[in-house]
């Protein structure tokens, strides 16, 4: 019989954590003596310990490692269980791939500009559903949405509905057009609002995953950005798979008018 502290030693695995296995009930001691409270574990609980340990460099949880010993689980559970865990493992390991080859690229990026950082930062994030109020024509060029966006403004203002977060114009078109743009102006609502042959009132649903940058400045030159979300894609290993979007987060002086670009992506 070992007290706790050499147990541990023996073990190494510390007296803190098997205290914690004590409470919960995943390694209890062989015996607590009655008078001085003392923990005594047997050689023959290695076994046990090690097992524990095994499990949970795995990665499975606590919980999971107790079922495992608890309730002779049968080989198929059990199979169940480690595939799942396998599934897991390799998932979090394309991530990380995934996030080293964007690491690697900035590092590119960065040796052939000579600079700190791209004045276009791509990051993919997910974008969650917003109710919108839109009208969608298609019309001469892109300049000309503001006809778009005059009517939909009145509209909104005729039945006292504002908008709640910044509005954003979504490209239905394949690719960049000259002229006879399909484009739709969105504002953001919550409130009701009617609808006729012009106005929709719908959610914009969930994009998993939506790469996106920030473009600063004139919106004439938002072909910038579109370059830059262009390049970044082939280099990451990206394609775009859906209508792409400007957010127009500030608006006014083109010298500060601020938009995010956001398009959405999947794994070339």
């Amino acid at each position: 019989m070992f007290k706790i502290g050499d147990f541990s030693k023996l073990s190494q695995v510390s007296v803190k954590t098997l205290r914690y296995y004590d409470e919960i009930g995943l390694l209890r001691p062989s015996t607590i003596d009655r008078f001085t409270g003392y923990r005594y574990y047997t050689a023959s609980q290695l076994s046990r310990l090690n097992r524990i340990l095994l499990l949970k460099d795995l990665g499975l949880s606590l919980d999971q490692i107790g079922r495992l010993l608890e309730e002779d689980l049968p080989p198929a559970q059990l199979r169940g269980m480690l595939k799942l865990r396998q599934v897991e493992i390799e998932r979090s390991i394309e991530e990380e791939e995934a996030r080293l080859a964007r690491v690697a690229a900035l590092l590119n990026q960065i040796e052939q500009e000579s600079t700190l950082m791209s004045n276009y930062d791509v990051v993919i994030k997910k974008v969650t559903p917003v109710r919108i109020a839109s009208i969608r024509d298609v019309v001469a060029n892109y300049g000309a949405q503001g006809e778009l966006w005059g009517e939909l403004g009145a509209y909104l203002a005729q039945h006292n509905v504002k908008a709640v977060a910044p509005c954003l114009t979504i490209d239905h078109n394949d690719g960049y057009k000259e002229g006879n743009v399909d484009l739709e102006v969105c504002e953001v609502i919550d409130a009701a609002l009617p609808v006729n042959e012009r106005v929709r009132v719908y959610e914009l649903p969930v994009v998993e995953q939506m790469a996106c940058t920030v473009h600063h400045g004139p919106f004439n030159q938002l072909n910038q950005g579109y370059g830059a979300l262009m390049q970044w894609a082939e280099t990451n290993g990206y394609r775009f798979c859906g209508p792409s979007r400007e957010v127009y987060l500030q608006t006014g002086d083109e010298a500060t008018n601020v938009a995010e670009i956001q398009i959405p992506v999947e794994k070339a």
